[in-house]
């Protein structure tokens, strides 16, 4: 997918704007719409107007940007745009809340880095009880647009953090780019590369579209490689529509986290990564996770340990409490994958209610509480990776009574062998499955 080009006049004219004392001339904001899929409940943009005379140009000389970018939302808030000028580089170098914001625009035309101050971070970050999600700035409100027109760069300098990972497995690491309370709005044409941990996280968020997002890491320390860096993950969300999109990262492509419903995928390009993922879900006992009415459509997949992928953590023994490794309960439900690519992947399909289990055996004494059901995997081509040939799928429930209605439809996918493709299927309904099923 190309990146977007700004005239370079409008450049020109922006560089020499280095504070809003006068109005002048914003780019068009992009017109954005969810396709070919729609939500079933239209994403409101632009619920209210914009003054194109009402800019706040980001001071492009503090030395940390983060108060300056706060002062310009608060200028602009209501009806204005804040601009990050191009060909300039915006340091964060402390947290950032920005979830005050009410119908504004905020034009990314430059570079925001964030300090790579490990240790500063560890106690400053907005941390979050889930997964010890971490944030050097969050984004939320009413009616808000985010946007970059193809040039707009977020860099998280990640190989710092993916080396002090190396060394202190328990070192928190912020994600890149996330929502808090976003409510109605778009994020659009921005590059974003060497997050920390996920690049974008969307949480107790509604009616968002995201679209046309660059992701990739570059790796100057081999011994240190990412690791978590997921290219989304959605958390107690709704009316989400993530398209048109390049990922090449080192985990989830996409990943649906707890209570995320009302989801739309669509037209990815992934790389490297472990496909795109309903969960995990079921890890915190006491918890009840849901994921509903998720459509995954037109996904090209490569050089992943999975294409399509389900993931649910067992059961854990009676008279188990605070269990952070299992027992939650919840259900996935309505969840469809269909016209997917896959090139080189490990798996096309793995779905598990083992996730972390330490064998099938303990899975099957504690199986998981948690229901799949009404999933349909759909027109699904390519060939797999030699690491499992002739076997080219899994699905794996830990009990019968927990997995319902998973059918597939159309699956034509080979190992590289060319040997008939085996799929592995444990407590499965076969009769719905329209591919070889053998025993684990």
């Amino acid at each position: 997918m190309q990146r977007r080009l700004i005239t370079s006049n409008l450049i020109s004219t922006l560089i020499a704007i280095t504070a809003a004392t006068t109005p002048f001339a914003l780019p068009t904001l992009p017109s954005l719409s969810a396709a070919p899929k729609t939500p079933s409940t239209p994403i409101p943009l632009l619920s209210a107007a914009r003054d194109a005379s009402k800019v706040c140009v980001v001071d492009p000389k503090a030395a940390d940007a983060g108060p300056a970018l706060i002062s310009a939302a608060q200028s602009c808030n209501n009806g204005g745009t804040v601009v990050l000028l191009p060909d300039t580089t915006y340091t964060i170098a402390s947290p950032t809340d920005l979830t005050f914001l009410q119908s504004i625009d905020i034009l990314i035309l430059g570079t925001v880095v964030f300090s790579d101050d490990v240790e500063y971070w560890q106690t400053r970050a907005f941390g979050y009880a889930y997964q010890d999600t971490h944030l050097f700035w969050k984004f939320g409100g009413e009616d808000v647009n985010i946007y970059g027109l193809g040039i707009g760069t977020l860099d998280g300098l990640g190989q710092t953090w993916w080396t002090a990972k190396r060394s202190n497995e328990t070192v928190y690491r912020p994600v890149l780019f996330g929502t808090d309370g976003l409510a109605g709005g778009s994020i659009s044409g921005l590059n974003m590369k060497n997050s920390p941990m996920w690049f974008n996280v969307i949480m107790n968020s509604s009616d968002v579209l995201i679209t046309d997002i660059n992701i990739w890491n570059e790796v100057t320390n081999s011994s240190s490689p990412p690791a978590n860096t997921d290219g989304w993950d959605t958390y107690r969300s709704t009316n989400i529509v993530i398209q048109n999109s390049t990922i090449d990262n080192y985990d989830d492509c996409v990943s649906f986290k707890p209570n995320s419903t009302s989801i739309i995928v669509q037209n990815l390009q992934c790389n490297g990564s472990h496909g795109i993922s309903v969960g995990s879900l079921g890890q915190y006992q006491g918890e009840y996770d849901i994921v509903e009415d998720v459509y995954v459509y037109n996904i090209s997949m490569s050089n992943a340990s999975d294409g399509a992928r389900i993931k649910i953590w067992p059961g854990v023994p009676p008279n188990t409490t605070g269990s952070s490794s299992g027992g939650g309960a919840g259900y996935v439900r309505n969840v469809t994958y269909e016209l997917f690519y896959n090139t080189n992947n490990d798996w096309a399909i793995e779905l598990t209610q083992c996730y972390f289990a330490s064998s099938q055996a303990a899975c099957d004494a504690y199986p998981a509480v948690l229901v799949i059901e009404d999933i349909l995997f759909k027109d699904f081509y390519g060939t797999t990776s030699k690491r499992h040939d002739p076997q080219v799928g899994s699905l794996v429930c830990s009990d019968p009574s927990v997995c319902k209605n998973i059918r597939a439809e159309n699956i034509a996918i080979s190992p590289p062998s060319a040997a008939v493709a085996e799929w592995v299927c444990t407590n499965m309904e076969e009769d719905l499955l329209a591919i070889n099923c053998v025993a684990a």
